[in-house]
């Protein structure tokens, strides 16, 4: 019999619930539900599928997002187990990182000095295996990489110390993203602000912005809707007079795209609706800016309209209206997005929009595809395991087979 992550939320929001001192009829009063809702949510038979719910009763209860999700998911078997493995290294290795950033005095190198272009070989690598969204081997990947770049930073002077920040930015914000999905969001703030001591020094408006996209993201992970659209207000400022060129800048046009999806995820968490949709059309009006087919992998974004579409999606699910999120950007061409864990994004969150239009082989099926093509992303994303558990208890009898595949590698079966 599954146990889901529904079930552990569901206890969770019980204790969270007791611990303000809130009745069921408080709860739901406060959060504009039914006592009904409130019960069914804690024993498991109403499923908290939206980050906008969870956020919501987060605020409430006053507990922490991360938490309430259960979060992180230590797998027993396969790959994810490696994932886990290399957090202390990386931890230690991001921390000196922002001693040396700070100007601390008595650091000395812990590494060998490693030749210029083998620290950009290894950055290529960890970029690819994060666009393919092979999360054991980007934290296999970070460590080392991250501990070196901190002996380049000690060692070098002129342009080779900016190349050094330049690659610093790159493997914090790679590892932003991987330990954010391996439910690691204070380690990952950690990373981003690794990379904004790195861009401060060099000073570059376009390193800037592409570490506030990051921020952005962290913030997100803690539902901190708020300030995430103040970070992204600030820096799409910053880029206002390079868009705005006759002839703009490509990498901040890109950027400035990029900032104002992080808007409309902010945005629909928070449910405002209109708000994030008109992010979402702003977002697709810079597209229209850019080259036919351009995604931008330089700066990790991927922006271009396939990742408008991946991100409308989710805004979708978010404010209650699936069919929209996912026509809202007509021909986007997502499979054609140079990115795979983007892709796979899209495909959980087109999952999701299927159950909650009805369509529960369509969601089952979309999440098998997801899972096929990046399996430790999935089986670590709290929304996948949600819905995963969800249509376990809809039952969906022509997905048996590909539900069950599912539960047993998410290891929701206790």
């Amino acid at each position: 019999m599954p146990q889901s992550t529904d079930d552990h939320i569901g206890t969770r929001v019980r204790i969270a619930r007791n611990a303000a001192g809130l009745t069921q009829a408080e709860m739901a009063g406060q959060l504009g539900r039914t006592e009904h809702w409130v019960q069914g949510v804690e024993v498991g038979r109403i499923p908290l599928d939206r980050y906008s719910l969870i956020t919501a009763v987060a605020d409430l209860c006053d507990v922490d997002v991360v938490w309430l999700l259960g979060q992180p998911y230590r797998l027993r078997h396969g790959d994810g187990s490696l994932a886990h493995a290399h957090i202390p290294a990386l931890r230690a290795g991001l921390r000196r990182s922002g001693l040396i950033l700070s100007g601390h005095p008595g650091l000395s190198p812990q590494a060998v000095p490693v030749h210029q272009d083998t620290l950009e070989e290894r950055s290529r690598k960890a970029n690819a295996a994060r666009q393919a969204a092979n999360l054991p081997r980007v934290a296999d990947l970070l460590p080392a990489m991250i501990e070196d770049l901190n002996t380049a930073l000690l060692v070098s002077e002129g342009t080779a110390r900016e190349a050094a920040l330049r690659l610093m930015i790159d493997a914090a914000r790679t590892a932003r993203m991987c330990l954010n999905q391996l439910g690691y969001p204070d380690l990952a703030w950690v990373a981003a602000e690794v990379a904004a001591g790195a861009a401060t020094q060099l000073d570059d408006p376009v390193a800037k912005a592409a570490v506030a996209w990051d921020r952005c993201g962290a913030l997100l992970h803690q539902a901190s809707h708020r300030e995430t659209t103040a970070v992204a207000e600030a820096a799409l400022r910053d880029l206002d007079p390079l868009v705005s060129a006759r002839r703009p800048d490509e990498a901040a046009l890109s950027l400035h795209g990029a900032l104002m999806l992080r808007c409309a995820i902010a945005a629909a968490r928070g449910h405002q609706a209109d708000s994030a949709w008109s992010w979402v059309q702003g977002a697709l009006e810079v597209t229209a800016r850019l080259p036919e087919g351009f995604y931008d992998l330089r700066r990790q974004t991927v922006f271009g309209r396939g990742t408008v579409a991946v991100h409308a999606a989710e805004v979708g699910v978010e404010v209650e209206a699936p069919e929209a999120g996912l026509t809202a950007v007509p021909e986007a061409g997502v499979e054609s997005v140079p990115s795979k864990e983007r892709r796979t994004h899209y495909q959980i969150d087109r999952a999701r929009a299927y159950r909650k239009m009805g369509k529960l082989p369509q969601a089952v099926a979309a999440m098998q595809k997801a899972a096929a093509a990046a399996p430790y992303y999935v089986y670590a994303d709290p929304m996948a395991r949600a819905l995963v558990s969800d249509l376990v208890r809809a039952g969906v009898p022509s997905q048996a087979s590909a539900l069950s595949s599912l539960v047993r590698n998410m290891e929701l079966v206790r």
